[in-house]
């Protein structure tokens, strides 16, 4: 009997010290709290993510070349925004505008529209087949997009050709071509990307990074089309 004596005498002397200490916890701290939250995160980030996640798990970060891309066309929108502000500026001094002698073709600049806006369309299709590994389809359109490009700039230098002034007539003249020029410069190097993504769409330099160098490429193709729209509503819809 003595030996359950004993354990009863030290079970009470440990309730006694429990209660002095303060009462018995009855769940986790706080500190407990954060360390468990924070473990289904640390677990995620050592992992590889091969599906859809809910976007709260995910962090938004921007891939460095879509970043560079960002600045290098908030530069480009500039350039043509200082083009543009010249041309009114010289409109709104000139007591005749456009100036005599200056011939334009409306029908031309607005079948130049519709081919870049039917392109910018295309290319989403692009981009939308190619995020879905549908590369036959993805070629196809993108296909469709470099001919629009190539059948503009065509277009654009048909149009220079017949136009009765030139870059060296007077100032309206060298604001057209400069703009126009600049213009279908980066017309001729949207297609040559294009034709590079054409040619390796399946290589990995274009499907890592879920494909951002095919994403940059849209957007750029994408930003041509828009300065257009700039440029063909200052000349031809304002003048």
């Amino acid at each position: 009997m003595r030996p359950i004596k004993a354990a009863v005498h030290a079970r009470r002397l440990d309730r006694r010290g429990l209660q002095a200490f303060g009462p018995a916890r009855e769940g986790p701290t706080n500190g407990e709290r954060r360390i468990a939250a924070m473990k289904p995160a640390q677990a995620l980030g050592s992992q590889r993510i091969n599906g859809p996640m809910p976007s709260r798990q995910l962090a938004l970060r921007t891939h460095p070349l879509i970043f560079g891309l960002v600045l290098f066309l908030a530069s480009d929108l500039m350039i043509f925004a200082a083009f543009i502000a010249s041309y009114f500026n010289l409109r709104s001094i000139a007591n005749v505008w456009p100036p005599p002698g200056v011939v334009l073709d409306e029908t031309s600049g607005t079948v130049g529209t519709a081919m870049l806006a039917a392109s910018s369309a295309t290319m989403l299709l692009t981009t939308h087949f190619l995020a879905r590994n549908k590369f036959t389809i993805s070629r196809l359109w993108l296909g469709t997009t470099m001919l629009l490009g190539v059948a503009f700039v065509f277009l654009s230098y048909d149009d220079w050709l017949k136009r009765p002034f030139h870059i060296d007539t007077n100032a309206y003249g060298s604001l057209f071509y400069i703009m126009t020029g600049f213009h279908v410069c980066h017309v001729s190097a949207g297609v040559l990307l294009m034709t590079m993504l054409f040619f390796n769409m399946r290589k990995t330099a274009f499907q890592r990074d879920r494909r951002a160098g095919a994403e940059a490429i849209g957007f750029f193709w994408h930003f041509v089309f828009l300065i257009w729209l700039l440029i063909w509503g200052s000349i031809f819809v304002v003048h």
